[in-house]
């Protein structure tokens, strides 16, 4: 009991201390939090939203794809693009298709200091996004390098197998 009256009364000087040093403890107004807060309730929202899609059988998250993309056609701001993205990169499903999630994502992609949650997250997505593109195209690269190493095998036996004894 001591101890969380001392972590409260530690909490409340703080708090107060805010003002003190400007920068240090972000502002408890303005324009900008209240824009913060916003988007970080969305940004759950958005999260819990790609869960529930997730779980749903194939032609349920072909409408919930169906209906993201009338959204996004109607307001193309950055709630929008972000949940058509979370759609369009979520594993397992038949209509994924990364390059057009990053697609969505790019124009969000901020290197601001000052970018909010959402454009936090649509960041973190579309970095994710980029890195299972470069896996794809690795595993893409490979795959032709191994069918061209096949190629000179069979090329090789067929000479030896030519060749006579």
């Amino acid at each position: 009991m001591i101890r969380a009256a001392a972590a409260l009364a530690c909490l409340v000087a703080l708090t107060g201390c805010a003002n003190w040093w400007p920068g240090v403890f972000p502002s408890s107004g303005g324009d900008s939090s209240v824009r913060d807060e916003r988007e970080s309730r969305q940004v759950v929202e958005l999260i819990g939203y790609v869960q529930r899609v997730a779980a749903l059988q194939a032609e349920e998250q072909q409408r919930e794809l169906n209906a993201s993309s009338q959204i996004f056609s109607k307001d193309r701001g950055a709630y929008g693009r972000v949940r058509l993205a979370l759609l369009l990169s979520l594993p397992g499903t038949a209509f994924g298709d990364d390059t057009k999630a990053a697609g969505l994502l790019e124009p969000l992609v901020s290197k601001e200091a000052g970018a909010g949650p959402m454009q936090q997250f649509a960041g973190l997505l579309y970095a994710q996004v980029n890195e299972r593109l470069r896996e794809q195209r690795r595993a893409t690269q490979f795959k032709e390098q191994l069918d061209a190493l096949k190629e000179v095998e069979r090329k090789i036996i067929e000479r030896e197998q030519a060749r006579p004894r």
